[in-house]
């Protein structure tokens, strides 16, 4: 017995669900393999341990298939590729392969909302047609701009953080360089001091510091870093930096310098969010707290009111 529309529409609203779920799921996939390869690849270095990571089969074959489709689709132009591996890098993907695994993670999920709308084409001539072709267009909605919205979404929180996390890193520097130790050691050494307060920054310290132990140039590992956190002030804390070594001057007086400014900027930040707090409270005052307020004034006049008028 064929289905009613109804029940059909229910059926294919789930489908459309988990078209819309897989596809953010691939994404997730994508985050969960990357950091943890990751924090694996750091703490094999520290530990002097080459041994790869195990993975379950069936995971394994999974990523390999996501990986396997992005590499297909990925595009030919260098630039395209270059900028989207920056995007991704600055939301924390740090993977070589991390551009694959995103073209194959947003290729399954336009696959997945092109096979549940064309699920929902034969619904279109009956009465519910039109709100089988508005589910259908809502979570092929999702599934098109679902990957870049999650990408967006981490590099803003990222950013967030780094923003947060740069004056006291700054400011560890500065006590670590009077202290004695030189720039290198200073940045292994807070990489540890900062790990619980600023877990995404201080991974990419780590990671600056192994490419420093490798042989690259200072000022172009701090340019590589500015890269990855994709901030301002980390690419102004590069160029400083590189001048102050072409220039030979005093590293000491430059930081100290720097971290006031970094110092200060924080610190109007912060007065520039406190200023725009009531322009940013009145929407929810007018339309939740004053109709309580002016049910709680009001109410009980009203009913003093009524009663007088029935005696």
């Amino acid at each position: 017995m064929p289905a009613s529309p109804p029940d059909a529409l229910t059926l294919i609203a789930l489908v459309m669900v988990a078209a819309g779920v897989g596809a953010l799921g691939f994404v997730g996939v994508l985050q969960a393999r990357t950091g943890l390869a990751r924090r694996a690849r750091l703490e094999a270095t520290a530990t002097g341990s080459l041994a790869a990571p195990s993975r379950p089969g069936a995971f394994a074959g999974l990523v390999g298939g996501v990986r396997r489709l992005g590499g297909q689709t990925q595009d030919q132009d260098p630039n395209q590729v270059s900028a989207l591996r920056s995007k991704l890098m600055q939301a924390g993907f740090t993977s070589r392969e991390a551009v694959a695994y995103y073209l194959g993670a947003r290729s399954i999920a336009i696959i997945a909302a092109t096979v549940a709308t064309l699920m929902v084409i034969p619904l279109a001539f009956s009465h519910t047609g039109m709100g089988a072709l508005m589910v259908a267009a809502f979570f092929a909605l999702l599934a098109v701009m679902g990957p870049d919205q999650v990408l967006r979404m981490r590099r803003t929180a990222r950013e967030r953080e780094y923003r947060d996390g740069f004056p006291d890193l700054l400011d560890l520097l500065v006590a670590s360089v009077q202290a004695g130790l030189s720039l290198d050691a200073a940045v292994s050494r807070i990489a540890e001091e900062l790990t619980n307060r600023y877990p995404n920054l201080c991974d990419h310290l780590m990671l600056m510091t192994l490419e420093l132990r490798a042989g690259r140039a200072r000022k172009e590992a701090w340019a590589r870093l500015a890269d990855r956190l994709g901030i301002d002030e980390a690419r102004s804390f590069a160029t400083m930096l590189r001048q102050a070594e072409d220039m030979g001057t005093s590293l000491g007086e430059t930081l100290t310098a720097f971290s006031d400014d970094m110092r200060s900027k924080r610190i109007l930040r912060a007065e520039e969010l406190a200023s725009s707090l009531p322009a940013k409270l009145m929407l929810p005052l007018i339309l939740f707290i004053f109709p309580c307020l002016m049910g709680v004034l009001i109410l009980p006049a009203a009913i003093h009111i009524t009663q007088a008028m029935h005696h």
